[in-house]
């Protein structure tokens, strides 16, 4: 198992929870967009970072985006040393 690039899954993990919180804004109205976007980051995230082979469990969970974004969390906690959430 390569090493996780810890620097860039964080990135792309802050930049999927700010596309998902955009979601929640828009209620009602066409989220098509952000849907489809938000749907590719997940995939592109567990290819590109191998995040199945860090949690076995994540692929599963790839359909609900909240689950997904925890899972990616936890691994962050669990593979990276100094790795603090941000609030």
């Amino acid at each position: 198992m390569e090493e996780l690039d810890v620097q860039r899954l964080k990135k792309a993990l802050d930049y999927l929870e700010s596309k998902q919180r955009e979601l929640k804004k828009h209620h009602q109205n066409d989220t098509r967009s952000i849907e489809s976007l938000i749907k590719y980051l997940k995939r592109d995230m567990l290819e590109q970072f191998h995040l199945s082979a860090y949690d076995h469990e994540i692929k599963p969970e790839i359909k609900n985006t909240e689950n997904f974004i925890s899972n990616v969390k936890n691994i962050l906690e669990k593979y990276s040393v100094g790795y603090t959430e941000e609030i």
